[in-house]
């Protein structure tokens, strides 16, 4: 990967939609380049898809929360059972498993807070390996971006 594909990730992390014509121009590739390069990055699995980013103020009311979780024991193969479990969940936007003394962020996504006592059944409750967790409610999105930074050493 060299600097004109980091330029071309770039700009499709900012606006996928854009036509193959317009980002040639954007890079100073001629599109038949463009698309090589572009098609490449498909192949290669550094695009690894394309979605459309809803803003989700226009199609519905929803709560964010954000989860912290804690785990009663350090055990890989029940880690891996709570996030099969998590991740198989429509209502999980984003899990990680972090470091310190959190073991799990989640991102979940709501209509109200009677879903949010579903999901917790469901999920958190459910598990006999969860130690705790902890609920932050967003009560507003002042920056959401789904870019990656790219290394440009690489």
């Amino acid at each position: 990967m060299d600097a004109i594909d980091q330029r071309i990730l770039d700009r499709l992390q900012q606006n996928a939609d854009v036509t193959n014509q317009a980002l040639a121009e954007q890079i100073g590739l001629s599109p038949s380049a463009c698309l090589k390069r572009v098609r490449r990055l498909h192949e290669s699995g550094i695009i690894d898809r394309i979605v459309a980013v809803l803003n989700p103020q226009a199609i519905a009311e929803s709560l964010y929360v954000i989860i912290e979780v804690t785990m009663e024991r350090d055990n890989k193969r029940l880690y891996k059972r709570f996030e099969d479990r998590a991740i198989a969940r429509p209502e999980v936007k984003q899990c990680y498993q972090v470091t310190g003394e959190i073991d799990f962020i989640l991102v979940v996504s709501v209509p109200d807070m009677q879903a949010y006592d579903r999901f917790c059944d469901a999920v958190l409750y459910a598990d006999d390996n969860m130690r705790k967790f902890r609920t932050l409610l967003s009560r507003r999105r002042s920056k959401f971006d789904t870019s990656t930074t790219i290394d440009p050493s690489a």
